[in-house]
């Protein structure tokens, strides 16, 4: 058996996830990342129930409408996701210190 069919991408859940807490609806959300605005609901909904998987700049154009980088979207471990958010929402120099940390290990 072909595992390769049966692995589904993280975008959809991810992309649901996050548009629930930041309040959004999938109309929002994709008029916000310059999708018309009478197919935005219907595209949405077809990403977030992995129906349709959007070409990257679809993907970074919903990324920059929900302020969070494009790789929140696509990694697998969940514990990944929470560093990229957490990451990307801090300092300059609170993300030089975690470099540092990171790269003496």
């Amino acid at each position: 058996m072909d595992n390769k069919n049966n692995h589904k991408s993280p975008f959809g859940n991810r992309l649901k996830e996050i548009r629930t807490i930041k309040n959004l609806s999938q109309k929002e959300l994709g008029i916000l990342a310059g999708i018309d605005k009478f197919s935005a609901s219907p595209r949405i909904n077809q990403y977030e129930r992995q129906k349709h998987v959007p070409d990257y700049l679809t993907a970074t154009l919903l990324a920059n409408a929900l302020d969070i980088p494009v790789a929140y979207l696509y990694t697998e471990d969940d514990e990944m996701a929470e560093f990229i958010l957490a990451y990307n929402k801090a300092t300059k120099s609170t993300r030089k210190k975690v470099r540092q940390i990171l790269s003496s290990e």
